[in-house]
């Protein structure tokens, strides 16, 4: 039962950018660097999620080592940033792009900076 716990909400939230990635390209203003801003933390934040549930998942088992934890959690999130950019190559109106990778990399890097401040301030209390 753990791991459906701890297991299911990473891969659910990889089908929900699977599907957010499938469809078209849309515009939310007239103006491209709004549009711009908006997407690309919409990048950040989801793909920090993503880090945090594999995080989080991998925390959970008694075999890892949280700094191995940490790794395992970011090279996951990073590939499945690879292959969602390599899948949007194939969609009408998408393309696929490293920038992007980038930039979920950046919202990784803000959630694992997050995660150790908050552990640090567990650690203090």
């Amino acid at each position: 039962m753990d791991i459906f716990y701890y297991w299911f909400p990473p891969v659910a939230w990889m089908g929900i950018i699977f599907y957010m990635s499938s469809q078209r390209s849309i515009s939310l203003t007239s103006h491209v660097t709004t549009d711009f801003v908006t997407f690309k933390t919409l990048h950040m934040i989801e793909y920090a999620f993503l880090f945090f549930l594999f995080y989080r998942a991998f925390q959970s088992s008694k075999y890892i080592k949280d700094n191995i934890s940490v790794l395992c959690a970011f090279f996951m999130t990073m590939f499945y940033s690879l292959t969602d950019e390599f899948h949007q190559l194939y969609i009408a109106t998408r393309q696929g792009r490293l920038r992007d990778v980038l930039f979920d990399v950046v919202g990784i890097l803000i959630m694992y900076v997050i995660i150790k401040k908050i552990r640090l301030i567990q650690k203090l209390l």
